[in-house]
């Protein structure tokens, strides 16, 4: 009975263990026999030296040359909010004279441009007037310094982020440079005793800069709002409009002045020169050398 529970055993268990040897005997030659790839390191090099060959020749890559480090710093965007806000100011400053004084802006115009005239009477009327004349010759001045200073911004001798410290520098030079004027002249009125003939060349310098004043603004306006192509037409223009205006009182104040005084042209021209160009013309080398060291 023992023999035979054995043998029955033997006959279970021994199929089994020869089948599953058999059959991992045959999946390990299975993966014995599937052929392995073969990798050909030659091809590899050639594509690799083909590869750098054609990154060292182009021209565009510059694969060859020293690495360059460029330091990234944030930029500021510069807003133009500031400058819409001043211009629109000083148009409703200048609007707000002419609604309040229309007949002082009126007869401003008429002398400036009708000789045919009486400019006397006229200009009698222009001198009762003190306080709109206050008023546009304050506007002149504010105007005249937003000018320049956009002007020098045009022409890059200051910088296009707009330093407002600058422009009201601009503005307080220019205020100076004509009370000083005014004060030199009232003084040398006084001691000469031509206070009538002082009193007229200060007319037309007032006159004209009141013109001056009024006629920068359209072009302040389209130099730094309008395309660059027109902002330089407008920047060339108003300069030829403002030389104009300037030489225009000279001789304005020549055919007033040379029947009462009796100066020569050449007198007048030496003055013109001492008194008004060669201040100037240090006014804007000391200006060059400020902006240069401050850049």
């Amino acid at each position: 009975m023992k023999k035979l529970l054995f043998f029955f055993c033997f006959i279970i268990v021994v199929p089994n263990s020869v089948g599953a040897q058999t059959a991992d005997t045959l999946k390990g030659a299975a993966i014995d026999t599937i052929p392995k790839p073969v990798i050909v390191p030659v091809v590899i090099n050639q594509y690799q030296l083909a590869v750098q060959s054609l990154i060292d020749q182009n021209k565009y890559l510059n694969s060859k040359s020293t690495p360059v480090a460029l330091i990234i710093q944030p930029k500021k965007a510069a807003t133009t909010d500031v400058v819409f806000y001043i211009l629109a100011a000083l148009l409703l400053l200048m609007a707000l004279i002419k609604f309040f004084y229309p007949r002082y802006f009126t007869n401003l115009f008429r002398v400036f441009f009708n000789s045919s005239l009486r400019q006397s009477q006229l200009t009698d009327q222009l001198l009762q007037d003190k306080l709109p004349s206050l008023f546009f010759n304050l506007f002149y001045i504010l105007s005249g310094g937003v000018y320049i200073f956009f002007l020098l911004a045009h022409f890059k001798l200051i910088s296009h982020n707009y330093n407002w410290m600058l422009l009201a520098g601009c503005i307080m030079v220019l205020g100076l440079v004509y009370l000083v004027k005014f004060s030199t002249l009232k003084f040398t009125g006084w001691i000469t005793g031509y206070v009538e003939e002082t009193d007229t060349y200060i007319f037309i310098i007032f006159l004209i800069n009141k013109i001056i004043g009024i006629c920068v603004m359209p072009f302040v306006i389209i130099m730094v709002l309008a395309a660059p192509a027109l902002a330089d037409s407008s920047a060339y223009i108003s300069l030829l409009i403002v030389v104009f205006l300037l030489l225009l009182r000279f001789f304005r104040a020549y055919g007033l002045l040379q029947n009462k005084l009796k100066i020569s042209k050449l007198h007048f021209f030496l003055y013109i020169a001492g008194a008004e160009i060669i201040p100037l013309l240090l006014l804007y080398k000391w200006l060059l050398i400020f902006l240069s060291k401050n850049s």
